[in-house]
């Protein structure tokens, strides 16, 4: 088990500019020392052979070609509306002229 010591942790909150009591010192102490222990037990398991990946599944480009494709025409896509003027949408005014 990793132990940082009291001074090492006080030497930190001096370069950090912390002010730390005397029993945060010693709790810190403790937290870093778990802490590193757990960052051992991780590179511990990483292997050699294994490549850095950055997501769990392999992917490559999940997305469609970007194709051309014959869309609708005006009168086609106000069909269902309610109201279409000059071949747009007819919506109620929500704004003034103010």
């Amino acid at each position: 088990m990793s132990r940082i010591s009291r001074d090492q942790v006080d030497h930190l909150a001096m370069l950090a500019r912390i002010d730390l009591t005397d029993a945060e010192s010693e709790q810190l102490a403790g937290d870093l020392s778990v802490i590193l222990d757990s960052l051992a037990q991780v590179r511990e398991a990483a292997a050699e052979d294994v490549a850095p990946m950055s997501h769990p599944q392999p992917l490559s480009n999940v997305m469609r070609a970007d194709e051309v494709r014959p869309g609708l025409t005006a009168e086609q896509a106000l069909a269902g509306a309610p109201a279409a003027e000059d071949d747009r949408f007819l919506v109620p005014r929500i704004l003034t002229d103010d």
